[in-house]
This record gives C-alpha cells, structure tokens and sequence, in this order.
C-alpha cells in the first residue's frame, strides 16, 4: 500500500513539475489628459472618447477571454462598437504612446 502512495506521490510531482509558468506582460497604464468614455453601459452602436489633445486614437477592444474583438483607428471621438455583442470588454485606447485601459459594458 505504501508503494501505491509512493508511486502516485511521484507521479504527480512530475505532473506538476511539467506545467509551465506563464508570464503576462501588460503595458503600463497611463493617464491620457481628459480622458472620457462615454455613454458606459453603451446602447447603441457609438461610444465617444475624449481627450484634452482629440488627437489620432489606437483602440483595441478585448472581450472576456482576452481575445482582440474590434481593432480601430479613430481621429473624431466616435467609435463604432455595432459589431460588439451585449457584454463586458476592455478597452485600450492608446494615444501619443501613452495608454489607458477601462471597461466597457455593451448592452
């Protein structure tokens, strides 16, 4: 009996042992100046994000699973988000390298 939980002991160390760690790099969060997302809860098919500059605006939209769902490039402060189903995002808007990240929920 002691060799059947010696055995099983060993295995699962070396089952355990094989996983491996996976690391996440994020970028650095930073302030946009004035930034604003808004209407959030969105219900219809524009979001408008504003800042102090207005200036062009990277955005990357990532549902729940961390899957890039909607890739734009936007120079008004408009974003259309039709092709997004009601649910819960993350929005990453990058502008003059810097970025912010906020959630977005569409209904």
């Amino acid at each position: 009996m002691k060799r059947i939980y010696v055995a099983l002991l060993l295995a699962f160390t070396f089952v355990m042992s094989g996983q491996e760690m996976v690391s996440v790099h994020l970028q650095k969060d930073e302030n946009v100046a004035g930034f604003k997302l808004y209407p959030n809860p969105a219900y219809d098919d524009v979001v408008y994000i504003n800042t102090q500059n207005s200036a062009l605006k990277m955005v990357v939209v990532y549902d729940v699973f961390g899957e890039i769902v909607l890739k734009d490039r936007i120079s008004s402060d408009a974003l259309n988000i039709s092709r997004l189903v009601p649910g819960v995002y993350l929005l990453q808007v990058t502008e003059h390298q810097k970025t912010m990240t906020r959630k977005l929920v569409v209904r």
